[in-house]
């Protein structure tokens, strides 16, 4: 399995005044289901921090296919898409509650930096655990 589901139900709050899902929220549901991805691997991101790294984002894109509304069960698809020397791509799919059809996908890129934002290279552990993950093309 090269995937990790993080299941999601859309929030009153969540919605736009047209009742359709704000824009803006997908990053914040790709951000939840990275730190669960971590978190089922046995590496918190709490951990990485204490360890002295930080993965800011440096790139993010979403394509919107369909729109989700107020108490849709949605399912986020997190993947690495790639795993460079300092660099790390995950990759996402929205999909609905019954998993047929996907409602955005979508990319964000991070760089391993220390806590003075100097790039660093990508840590063992992390090469280690997320190696299984990477998307295979």
């Amino acid at each position: 399995m090269n995937y990790f589901d993080y299941k999601y139900r859309v929030r009153y709050g969540d919605t736009d005044k047209m009742g359709i899902s704000y824009y803006a929220n997908y990053l914040v549901w790709f951000e939840a289901a990275r730190t669960e991805f971590f978190r089922a691997l046995g590496l918190p991101y709490t951990e990485c921090e204490k360890q002295g790294y930080y993965l800011p984002v440096v790139e993010a894109n979403i394509q919107y296919l369909r729109p989700s509304t107020y108490d849709d069960l949605l399912t986020v698809r997190t993947s690495v898409a790639e795993l460079g020397r300092s660099r790390m791509r995950f990759e996402y799919q929205v999909f609905d509650s019954k998993m047929i059809h996907v409602i955005a996908s979508g990319f964000t890129a991070h760089v391993f930096v220390d806590s003075k934002m100097k790039p660093q290279r990508v840590p063992d552990v992390v090469k280690k655990i997320v190696t299984p993950f990477i998307l295979l093309t």
